[in-house]
């Protein structure tokens, strides 16, 4: 009998560290606002709900309970809006933010921890969709990632407006873009300057969103800044850089021998996320966060 309740107490003990801690929490912390640590290994104390439809923008994905940030971030998305639909564009689609009180995904990104980072779909939020709706939306892709060059049927002026204003705001540290977008946006003509563009920068995987980050508040100690961009408008060598190389014959043959092994193979049920930042020490706030000891 011990030795069966020895297995089900580590049964137990390992689902609990398969778990994510920062998913139980439905209420941010109180207290003074505070992004704590850095954007991918960090929390968020103070945090508030970006309304979850507003002048100009409409949060989807509303079920992830992500729409949490500081409320620097909070202020900046409404703003940004409001500005936006001035210009006569259609709502912003706001996505991915940070959860009540910051910290790690159990799947997604690895930063959004501290509320300064969003994520801003380019697809045009062209009329006002129920919540339920906003849950199914489609992915707005603008890069032909076989020939990987911008799908001229898709990109608009109204795309690169919306990323200009976003980055020119002096809040802004970053935006994040897949680096045929970044391309795209090196070549167009911006007669009222380009400086906006160093902020915007090549990340795989952003062809569908743009993923903003906000410099750490003033007066917060606890936030740990990120590196400035390079000097420059990163439209050179370096954006280059991370275009694919041409593969050669062995490497395509290689890659037709696992394709056809693939298919070949039997199809296993996809497993769940787990939550894998367990080993990652937490900034001490945060530790104190999940232990209970700062509400």
């Amino acid at each position: 009998m011990r030795f069966i309740g020895a297995i089900i107490s580590l049964v137990f003990s390992t689902a609990a560290l398969a778990a994510n801690p920062w998913e139980k929490f439905a209420e941010p912390a109180t207290g003074p606002a505070s992004s704590i640590g850095s954007y991918a290994n960090g929390c968020l104390v103070g945090g508030e709900a970006l309304p979850l439809e507003g002048d100009g923008y409409q949060v989807i994905r509303t079920s992830r309970e992500r729409y949490y940030a500081n409320p620097v971030m909070v202020d900046y998305l409404v703003e940004l809006a409001k500005e936006n639909k001035r210009l006569g564009h259609g709502d912003l689609l706001i996505g991915d933010m940070s959860m009540a009180r910051g910290g790690r995904f159990t799947s997604g990104h690895a930063s959004h921890q501290t509320g300064l980072d969003a994520d801003i779909w380019l697809r045009i939020g062209d009329k006002q969709y129920s919540r339920k709706a906003r849950e199914k939306l489609s992915p707005y892709n603008v890069v032909d990632m076989k020939n990987y060059k911008i799908k001229a049927q898709k990109w608009t002026d109204e795309h690169a407006k919306m990323v200009e204003l976003a980055a020119s705001d002096k809040r802004v540290a970053r935006i994040f873009v897949h680096p045929v977008i970044k391309e795209t946006l090196c070549k167009a003509d911006w007669p009222d300057g380009r400086d906006w563009l160093r902020k915007v920068r090549p990340w795989f995987g952003h062809n569908y969103h743009m993923h903003v980050r906000l410099n750490c508040p003033k007066g917060d100690d606890s936030c740990t800044a990120q590196l400035p961009p390079p000097p420059g408008d990163g439209c050179g060598k370096e954006l280059y850089s991370w275009w694919p190389k041409p593969k050669t014959e062995q490497e395509k043959a290689k890659e037709q021998e696992q394709l056809l092994l693939a298919k070949s193979t039997t199809k296993t049920k996809p497993k769940k996320p787990v939550y894998k930042d367990n080993l990652k020490l937490k900034p001490l706030r945060c530790q104190d966060l999940i232990n209970g000891t700062l509400k």
